[in-house]
């Protein structure tokens, strides 16, 4: 079986915008108002479970068949890096159309199936024409990353995690309980963001850390936080019992990770649950977990095996949300959302949102698709009057990366609405709390925030914001931040704005088609 190189092989990536700077949307005169969002979307699959997808096949024996992966940046970015570490990768685009309505995706063994259907209910029309990724993975099981041209006792690997911080702290955790070295680099956005709460539970449990492969400087502080990173792995790690100071699905995924390669149990209590993608998702690979209230645990020395099943992934949640609050903030919308991931830990804006007043529809399937997991369908309309809630801190694990289009719902609220807790936007791909207020700003809406608290005060409707809105010209700042530049695009469109985006091409880290999708809608 021939390996091909994830970027190298297929076509790559759109991730250039459309011309001109402004990216006009179709959006209806400011006389009538900005055009309703009507219409059945498939959004792209998750990428959550998809990076975990990525690398539990490639450490598991045997060949893993997959579909409906995400194809974009930062799932790419792992898989480079597992095939970096040995494990065979054979994906390509399929565009041919979803599968049957049963699970909304073809057989990457047997080609894809219906084309004609789109979202799960077959009577509705075609949805979207993408579905991903599809293909195989074998991985380099229990033998351990291997490189492709051996000949050193102890491989070293360099592997580039690109703007992905989910890439970076698991690959940490799995790579922990091997004997290797790995240099692991990233991007100017991802090399600012924090990594000692990964390396200080891996550090407890025997793996060691440097700031460079060349200075020899061993990480043994909390004060050594950043990539670029060099992690010395050891197949003689410990079981720990790790309290986590934060509620982090990423920190708690590399700790069980390593933990498979530990002897005895190792165990992880979160302050809350985070997400617990990785708890429903190992036992598909044959892998033991623990559950038990907000403590994980695993045991080690259990070896992950590829799942019979084809794993066909679920629409992101994370990337429906934009669509869904552009529904329910533009007069006359009705937008579904089809085969999308319904894991409480992840639709935590959906309450939000139904707390609000939004009209919100969820209709779960009894059959999930990939493992424990939920699917189902979610239609948001229109309703005219919106309040202002209270988001507890209890909440923010389940709609963090959420929160800046929850921002944008709360300025066609009546009151305002208060994110409690919500310090870790200061460390996601860019200070995403500062840059809420700064863009809200700039649109016109009140926005600011007292320490770890956000406060959004809005006018009962999006056409009204509260503020004095700057003008047309004035540059809407992403930060590179994929999440920033989808809403700012569905800001101008519901606010009737017409700012320019300084980076919009930053989408494609999670969502190369957000635009053609939101056109789709606006059709």
């Amino acid at each position: 079986m021939s390996t091909a190189s994830p970027a190298g092989s297929r076509e790559p990536l759109s991730t250039a915008s459309p011309a001109g700077p402004r990216e006009p949307l179709g959006t209806a005169s400011p006389r009538y108002g900005p055009a309703p969002l009507r219409g059945r979307l498939r959004v792209p699959s998750d990428k959550s479970l998809s990076h975990r997808v990525v690398l539990f096949a490639a450490m598991s024996e045997g060949v893993s068949r997959i579909s409906g992966l995400l194809d974009s940046l930062d799932v790419r970015s792992s898989l480079d890096a597992v095939a970096a570490l040995g494990a065979t990768v054979e994906m390509q685009r399929d565009t041919t159309g979803p599968g049957d309505s049963t699970t909304g995706r073809g057989d990457p063994t047997t080609g894809p199936g219906d084309s004609t259907t789109g979202c799960s209910d077959p009577t509705t029309g075609p949805g979207d024409s993408t579905t991903g990724l599809c293909g195989t993975i074998r991985g380099f099981g229990p033998d351990g990353p291997r490189q492709r041209h051996p000949g050193t006792a102890s491989p070293f690997f360099t592997l580039d995690c690109g703007n992905s911080g989910t890439t970076s702290r698991l690959l940490l955790g799995l790579l922990a309980g091997y004997d290797l070295t790995a240099l692991l680099t990233g991007d100017a956005s991802l090399s600012r963001r924090p990594m000692n709460r990964v390396t200080l539970p891996l550090l407890t449990m025997g793996a060691r850390f440097e700031a460079s492969h060349d200075t020899r400087t061993v990480c043994t502080t909390e004060n050594f936080d950043s990539l670029p990173l060099v992690v010395y792995g050891s197949s003689s790690l410990k079981a720990i019992e790790y309290r986590s100071p934060v509620a982090s699905a990423q920190v708690k995924s590399a700790v069980l990770l390593a933990g498979l390669h530990a002897t005895g149990t190792t165990s992880v209590l979160e302050p809350s649950k985070s997400r617990d993608h990785t708890e429903l998702l190992l036992p598909a690979f044959g892998v033991d977990v623990q559950v038990d209230g907000l403590r994980v645990s695993i045991r080690g020395g259990q070896r992950p095996t590829a799942p019979r099943d084809v794993l066909i992934l679920p629409g992101d949640p994370s990337s429906a949300a934009f669509f869904l609050v552009g529904a329910a903030l533009v007069p006359q919308s009705d937008v579904t959302i089809c085969d999308m991931l319904l894991n409480p830990t992840r639709t935590g804006f959906l309450a939000v949102m139904q707390r609000m007043g939004a009209d919100v529809c969820v209709e779960p399937r009894t059959a999930a698709s990939l493992g424990a997991e939920l699917v189902g369908d979610v239609t948001v309309r229109y309703r005219p009057v919106l309040k202002a809630t209270r988001v507890a801190a209890a909440e923010v694990p389940s709609l963090i990366d959420e929160l800046p289009i929850l921002a944008l719902l709360a300025t066609g609220a009546e009151g305002t609405t208060v994110f409690e807790s919500v310090g870790e936007l200061r460390v996601k791909e860019s200070d995403r709390l500062a840059a809420i207020e700064e863009g809200l700003r700039i649109l016109g809406c009140e926005a600011y925030s007292e320490g770890d608290t956000l406060f959004v005060t809005g006018r009962g409707t999006a056409k009204a914001p509260g503020g004095t809105a700057a003008a047309h010209t004035t540059l809407l700042r992403t930060y590179g931040d994929h999440r920033l530049a989808m809403t700012w695009t569905m800001a101008n469109h519901v606010l009737g704005r017409d700012h320019p985006l300084d980076d919009p091409a930053c989408r494609a880290v999670s969502y190369p088609d957000f635009l053609d999708d939101l056109k789709t809608l606006l059709a």
